[in-house]
């Protein structure tokens, strides 16, 4: 099958390298909004096209991998691209997907296309796993923590600050609050007493570093809610200490079983990366692979990660699979 990436970034990069590692993955192209000429890929043969003149595509490509951003780019992109091609997104604003599912839904089925929405690992693989505990443990409680890891998103919101150079944000679980769920002591938690914000800023000479602060730990939606810790460092530090994009974190789900409820268990999934955007490529690869088997047979529209075979994942026969791995 021939995929597609259509926009270049940390995330289209690593689908590239994703597509290297699956033989049965061939690469047509990355599509830029940027001048072409401009774009330097991860290997020298990857070609490069206009987004421009995506459309005189459609015939070339099974399925076009979308890496866009939540906030503006993938609500617009995925149902535009939808009605021509069989499309992927990591589209992540948990509160919005319902809004996006519907737009990209109606445009797939118009277009005769498959699109699925949403799949990297949260949501995407913490999305599966939270299906599964919630089926298996009826009687049960949720829990999600994300990290130690930079948020790419509020490392941006400190670059914004007046001031402020450079920066990175690292999301950290709150340890006792992790032992306390995987205790099964069921605690209600706030947000503050899952996570703390951990900030690496690089301020401009001259700066007034505790204007920067105070701004940075009162930053509605992004710091107010949390216990914020912000170290000023230089930029070689940052260069030489926080030069990649890890991330990871775990979900959790408690629950009882028994005819008092007298069993008490444990559902743990967790995920430790050391590159964010290249563990979202290679699942977003997956699920490309799963959509163009699913259209193949005739399906049509928008479809999650909830929707898909485990089957349609893998590179691997039906037969090899289950002598291998069930």
């Amino acid at each position: 099958m021939k995929i597609a990436i259509y926009g270049y970034g940390n995330l289209g990069r690593g689908v590239e390298y994703a597509a290297a590692q699956n033989p049965d993955i061939q690469l047509f192209g990355v599509f830029t909004r940027r001048d072409p000429q401009t774009v330097k890929t991860a290997f020298e043969d990857t070609k490069v096209y206009s987004a421009l003149d995506i459309s005189d595509y459609k015939n070339d490509i099974d399925v076009l991998i979308i890496c866009g951003g939540s906030a503006t780019d993938l609500p617009e992109m995925t149902p535009a691209l939808a009605a021509e091609f069989n499309v992927i997104d990591s589209f992540d604003t948990h509160a919005d997907i319902p809004k996006h599912f519907a737009a990209v839904d109606s445009a797939a089925k118009r277009g005769g296309h498959i699109a699925v929405i949403s799949v990297g690992w949260d949501p995407g693989m913490f999305s599966l796993n939270r299906l599964y505990a919630n089926a298996i443990l009826p009687n049960g409680k949720d829990y999600t923590f994300w990290g130690k890891g930079v948020s790419q998103g509020h490392s941006d919101a400190i670059r914004r600050i007046e001031g402020v150079a450079d920066a990175r944000q690292y999301t950290c679980p709150v340890q006792s609050a992790l032992d306390s769920v995987r205790n099964g002591e069921n605690p209600e938690l706030t947000t503050r007493e899952k996570h703390t914000r951990l900030c690496y800023v690089v301020a401009k000479e001259g700066t007034d570093k505790a204007r920067i602060e105070n701004e940075i730990k009162t930053m509605p939606k992004y710091f107010s809610d949390y216990d914020t810790t912000v170290n000023f460092i230089t930029q070689e530090e940052l260069d030489r200490d926080h030069k990649g994009i890890p991330h990871g974190g775990f979900v959790i789900r408690t629950g009882r079983t028994g005819e008092n409820s007298e069993n008490s268990h444990v559902i743990e999934y967790s995920l430790k990366l050391d590159s964010n955007p290249e563990f979202t490529a290679s699942v977003l690869v997956a699920f490309a692979r799963a959509a163009y088997r699913m259209n193949s047979r005739g399906e049509t529209g928008c479809k999650t990660a909830f929707d898909i075979a485990p089957v349609d994942l893998s590179a691997k026969s039906r037969e090899e699979i289950i002598a291998e791995m069930l």
